[in-house]
């Protein structure tokens, strides 16, 4: 199970109460500018969203959580509704590595290792496929047809490869020429309960597959491994293979 739900929240030309004194209530504010909101104090009554650093913050956070904002706490984690990661920009791309506050400086570390991994062209290539948005689903009206084209695209050696720094300027070329990407059914036996111990290809099914039809006894942890919003169906409950459409991986028990 995951420790918190990860959202990007948006909050431009919105009322954030921000209550704060010196570094930590100074880097608040800022947070709060660079997304585009408004810096307000504890008494409006727009806001939904507050940041309090204070050297004594319980009576604080405990009003403004009965008037039904999220509050985050500096160093009280035990007080935050939500917890502020630390934040790679690419353009439009944001990646964002929380620790649900136990660890701000780890989160940090691994932001600035990502820093050296991703190229300053992926912004270009996120704007890039937001604009050809009507022209890929012109090429590809079936919403599960479009995506499988998108993930073979962007995979790793692919022409859309998010690490090639030149891939931005192909993406009209590749939406002219593309060919119809395929589906197919994969099946997968486990070698254990621990999901890390998929293949590198396995994992790659799972994480692009259309339908999941697994073995009742397949842990959640690998199950997780698969995207959120795939059909997920138990093994022998009746339906054909022949049903499903995409690609279709069989999940397997040992």
């Amino acid at each position: 199970m995951i420790h918190s739900l990860p959202l990007f929240h948006r909050i431009a030309d919105q009322p954030v109460i921000v209550l704060g004194e010196g570094e930590a209530g100074e880097a608040k504010r800022r947070l709060v500018l660079r997304a585009g909101g408004i810096v307000v104090g504890e008494d409006d009554a727009l806001a939904r969203l507050a940041f309090v650093a204070l050297a004594d913050p319980d009576a604080v956070s405990a009003r403004l959580k009965a008037r039904g904002l999220l509050v985050n706490v500096t160093d009280r984690p035990d007080l935050c509704d939500f917890t502020v990661p630390s934040l790679l920009e690419r353009g439009p791309v944001l990646v964002a590595v929380g620790t649900g506050g136990v660890s701000a400086g780890l989160a940090k570390a691994l932001r600035l290792r990502l820093e050296g991994l991703l190229p300053a062209s992926l912004g270009g290539l996120a704007e890039a496929l937001g604009t050809a948005r009507a022209a890929l689903r012109s090429r590809w009206p079936d919403a599960g047809v479009r995506r499988r084209a998108l993930d073979a695209a962007l995979a790793e050696g692919g022409i859309l490869d998010p690490l090639d720094p030149g891939s931005e300027n192909s993406v009209a070329d590749w939406i002219v020429g593309a060919q119809a990407p395929t589906g197919g059914h994969h099946e997968i036996v486990l070698r254990s309960a621990d999901p890390d111990d998929l293949s590198l290809r396995e994992a790659r099914l799972l994480g692009t597959a259309d339908v999941v039809i697994h073995d009742p006894a397949v842990p959640e942890a690998v199950l997780h491994r698969a995207r959120a919003d795939a059909v997920r169906r138990p093994l022998g409950d009746g339906a054909a293979l022949s049903d499903y459409t995409g690609v279709v991986v069989i999940l397997r028990a040992l």
